[in-house]
C-alpha cells in the first residue's frame, strides 16, 4: 500500500527505527513493520497523529502528488462554508509550500486566490444576515442600509467608487504582455463598456475580432451599440440571433432578454442552452430560471427551477453533499 511505502520513507528520512516510530505512536512495532510491508493501513484515528509528528499534511501519507493534493483541497474549499481559522492557516501553508516548487507556484497562487474569494463570499453572506438584522434593529438607519447595500453587491452610483479604473489598467497592460490572451481581451471589454470607455473598448473590439470567430465579438459589438444608445442595438442583436446554434450563445441571448424584461424568451432560451449543452451540463440556466421566477413572483416555479439545479449538481457533478447544495435548499425552505 502506498501510504506503507510513504510511512517507511519518512522513518528512513528520520533515521528512526521501527521501534522508536512505534514508541513515539504508542503502537507496536509489529503495527509499524505491517503497516511497511502493506498489510494493514493505520486506524484512521491515527491518521494526524502521524502527520504531526512527521510533520506533514494527512494527503502526504497517502503518497498523493502535489497536483492531486491541491486538487482535493479544492473540493474541501468549495464543499465548506467559513474555515476556522486553524484550518485556513493549514491550507495556506500547504499551498504556500507547494508554491515554493516553480512548477507548482502558479497552480498554488490560483488556489491561495480561490480560498481567500471562497472566504470573502462566506464573509459577505455572514455580512447580509447581520446588516439585515442591523436595519431592522436600528429601524432603518442610513450607515446601516448602506453597510447591508455594500455586503448584498448593490449597484453603487458613486463613480469615485464603481469605477474599475485600476483593474482597467492592470488588465491593458497584461494584454500588452501577452497579446491574443482572448479571456483577458473579454474582461477587459466588460469593464470598459461598464465604465463607459466606448471608444476605448472598441479599440480592445477590434483586437478581440483578430482572435475570435465565434459569437462573442458580434456579442460585444451589441453591447458597445447598446451603451451608446445610437439605436443600432437591436440590428447587432438580430446578428447575434442569426448565429448557428450554440449552447452558451443560447445563455448570453437569454442574459440579453432578461436585462429587456422578456423573461418568456429569456426563460426559453435558457432551457434551449441546458438542452444543447454536453455533460456534464452547467447549473447557470437553471439558476437564471430560478431567480426570473422569484422576480415574477411566481414561487412554485422557482422551487422547480431550484430543485432542477439539484439535479445537475447531483446528476452531471456528483454533488451530494456540502455548502453549494446546502445553499440552494435553504433557498427552496425559504420559498416554500
Amino acid at each position: 500500500m502506498e501510504m506503507g511505502k510513504e510511512i517507511r520513507r519518512l522513518r528512513q528520512d528520520r533515521g528512526l527505527t521501527q521501534e522508536a516510530l512505534a514508541a513515539a505512536l504508542n503502537v507496536s512495532a509489529q503495527s509499524v513493520s505491517k503497516w511497511e510491508c502493506g498489510n494493514t493501513i493505520p486506524d484512521v484515528q491515527l491518521l494526524p497523529q502521524i502527520a504531526v509528528y512527521f510533520g506533514v499534511s494527512i494527503d502526504q501519507l497517502f503518497a498523493m502528488s502535489p497536483t492531486q493534493q491541491m486538487e482535493r483541497m479544492e473540493n474541501r474549499i468549495y464543499a465548506r462554508g467559513l474555515f476556522d481559522e486553524a484550518e485556513q492557516r493549514q491550507l495556506e501553508q500547504q499551498l504556500r509550500a507547494f508554491g515554493e516548487d516553480p512548477k507548482l507556484k502558479g497552480q498554488a497562487e490560483l488556489m491561495l486566490t480561490k480560498l481567500y474569494n471562497n472566504q470573502a463570499e462566506q464573509y459577505k453572506l455572514l455580512a447580509v444576515e447581520h446588516g439585515k438584522a442591523a436595519v431592522e434593529e436600528t429601524k432603518g438607519d442610513p450607515d446601516a442600509v448602506s453597510e447591508l447595500c455594500n455586503a448584498w453587491n448593490s449597484y453603487i452610483p458613486d463613480w469615485n467608487v464603481r469605477n474599475h479604473h485600476a483593474l482597467i489598467a492592470w488588465l491593458s497592460d497584461y494584454c500588452g504582455r501577452n497579446p491574443g490572451n482572448r479571456a483577458v481581451i473579454m474582461w477587459l471589454l466588460d469593464n470598459l463598456i461598464d465604465d463607459r470607455r466606448l471608444t476605448e473598448a472598441k479599440g480592445w473590439l477590434e483586437k478581440l475580432a483578430a482572435v475570435d470567430n465565434t459569437f462573442r465579438t458580434p456579442m460585444y459589438r451589441y453591447q458597445i451599440a447598446l451603451a451608446e444608445g445610437k439605436g443600432e442595438a437591436d440590428a447587432r442583436l438580430a446578428e447575434l440571433e442569426a448565429l448557428e446554434d450554440d449552447w452558451c450563445l443560447a445563455l448570453v441571448l437569454g442574459d440579453i432578454y432578461t436585462q429587456r424584461q422578456e423573461y418568456d424568451k429569456a426563460v426559453a432560451l435558457y432551457k434551449k442552452g441546458l438542452a444543447l449543452q454536453e455533460s456534464p451540463k452547467f447549473t447557470d440556466g437553471a439558476m437564471c430560471i430560478a431567480h426570473i421566477r422569484e422576480i415574477q413572483g411566481d414561487k412554485a416555479g422557482a422551487v422547480e427551477a431550484y430543485r432542477e439545479v439539484l439535479r445537475l449538481m447531483r446528476e452531471e457533478w456528483g454533488i451530494v453533499s456540502g455548502e453549494e447544495r446546502e445553499s440552494i435548499e435553504r433557498i427552496i425552505q425559504r420559498l416554500q
